[in-house]
């Protein structure tokens, strides 16, 4: 990453609970160690503001896709490295958000937070595995819900086994050599 070229936004994937969001902000420690500028888009952050609007049906995790894309790829565009943390369970809504990146030349790093539900059901912070279990939630993914898993994602990391900070230096690597 250079100052006179376009930072990226890397897109981390995958099911609820799975570590997104601590590998997200040790993303993001890394790359402020380095001096690069950086900005953390969390999907539950963004469900309690930009996207209040917006539930777990299909049509509304598209529009919260389509949304996120766009800020990540404005911020990105600006020279901010750009780290999203979003669940974005179909491959249709994260290939339109690389397309979004695209139009605005922008890279855009797709990493899969590969982490099995049953650790994911375990962690279960937010409560929402069991609710959904117990009916009271419907539309979570992994649950009544699919997640197509990306089939060429730039980088598979484990969610869980290995210290988020030894995987943002790895997700780190791959942004510094892009």
């Amino acid at each position: 990453m250079s100052a006179n070229r376009p930072a990226q936004t890397v897109w981390l994937t995958g099911l609820s609970g799975a570590g997104k969001t601590t590998l997200a902000l040790a993303v993001e420690r890394e790359l402020l160690r380095l001096s690069l500028p950086t900005c953390v888009l969390d999907g539950d952050e963004l469900r309690r503001g930009l996207s209040s609007d917006l539930g777990l049906s299909r049509r509304d995790r598209a529009e919260q896709a389509r949304r996120v894309a766009c800020v990540a790829g404005l911020i990105s565009r600006s020279g901010v490295v750009a780290v999203v943390a979003l669940v974005s369970p179909y491959a249709e809504d994260r290939r339109r958000a690389r397309v979004i990146h695209e139009e605005l030349r922008v890279p855009f790093l797709e990493v899969w937070v590969d982490t099995p539900l049953a650790v994911c059901e375990e962690r279960d912070a937010k409560g929402l595995y069991a609710r959904a279990r117990s009916g009271e939630l419907s539309g979570l993914t992994g649950v009544d819900a699919p997640y197509e898993a990306p089939e060429a994602p730039a980088l598979r990391v484990p969610g869980y086994g290995e210290a988020p900070e030894n995987v943002a230096q790895e997700i780190v690597e791959l942004l510094t050599r892009s």
